[in-house]
């Protein structure tokens, strides 16, 4: 008895190169977010 199996699926390189991006696209998000958020407490910081 032989079970057939499908060869593993090879990842192409448009794929990773999405995957790459979206993990960019979000680092860039979060250190945006995180320096608006950084000025925003020394700019209130400063009036207090």
């Amino acid at each position: 008895m032989s079970i057939a199996q499908d060869a593993p699926v090879t990842r192409r390189v448009r794929h990773q190169a999405r995957e790459a991006v979206a993990v960019m696209a979000f680092s860039l998000g979060t250190s945006v977010a995180v320096a608006t958020c950084l000025v925003l407490l020394t700019h209130l910081g400063r009036q207090a």
